[in-house]
């Protein structure tokens, strides 16, 4: 067997960077129950790696929203955006993480939120200049569990997916970086825990991203 170093990095946003789950479940539920609705059953599990397009249009057409599902993205963004202005939640430990990895290997970074969001977010917590390609699934044709982002991302680093991990949380994150190929390093959250499947695609399950060190990735 051929040894294949590591020469790149792909992070998730939500949930690895920024402890942003819980905001997003708050803001969407209290959305929804403005207008009189309610989540479904496995709304929260399905939306969680869902592209802007696919969750507004989740809550529009199957939760009930009486609003079209760009009125519904451009609520919900807002309000989001609002919250990150209040109170960014960067997760401990995350942004030295980023800037050791940033230090032995070329980054990027494939996100569910949207465009606005993660300019926001990096900006904010001053990592904008760490990551050489930073894409959302709003710009590729399907969200998580779908490869796309991943392999866009890869794409536009000029590498291949052999080459490059991933750090996921979510299931249908964990499921999208292994579906495009890379190695998948799972740092799961504790109070929306991935599926066993998705986890069983992972090379290695940290418990906190501060685990996740130049050694550690050199080591898959």
């Amino acid at each position: 067997m051929i040894d294949v170093s590591i020469e790149a990095v792909v992070f998730d946003l939500d949930g690895v960077i920024i402890d942003t789950e819980e905001v997003w479940e708050e803001v969407r539920r209290g959305y929804v129950a403005e207008h009189g609705r309610e989540f479904l059953a496995d709304s929260q599990d399905r939306m969680m790696g869902m592209s802007t397009g696919e969750w507004s249009a989740h809550l529009a057409d199957e939760v009930g929203v009486p609003r079209t599902a760009p009125q519904v993205a451009a609520d919900v963004l807002g309000r989001m955006a609002e919250r990150y202005r209040q109170d960014l939640p960067l997760i401990p430990g995350a942004a030295d993480t980023v800037r050791a990895l940033g230090g032995r290997y070329r980054l990027a970074l494939a996100s569910s939120s949207a465009r606005i969001l993660i300019d926001q977010v990096l900006a904010t917590a001053g990592l904008t200049d760490e990551f050489e390609v930073t894409l959302s699934t709003e710009e590729v044709p399907r969200g998580k569990p779908a490869p796309d982002v991943y392999l866009e991302a890869v794409a536009k680093l000029g590498l291949t997916p052999g080459v490059c991990a991933a750090i996921e949380d979510s299931s249908n994150g964990l499921r999208s970086a292994a579906a495009a190929g890379l190695t998948v390093i799972a740092v799961p959250h504790g109070v929306y825990p991935a599926a066993e499947d998705a986890l069983a695609g992972a090379k290695l399950v940290v418990k906190a991203i501060t685990e996740v060190t130049p050694e550690v990735v050199s080591n898959l």
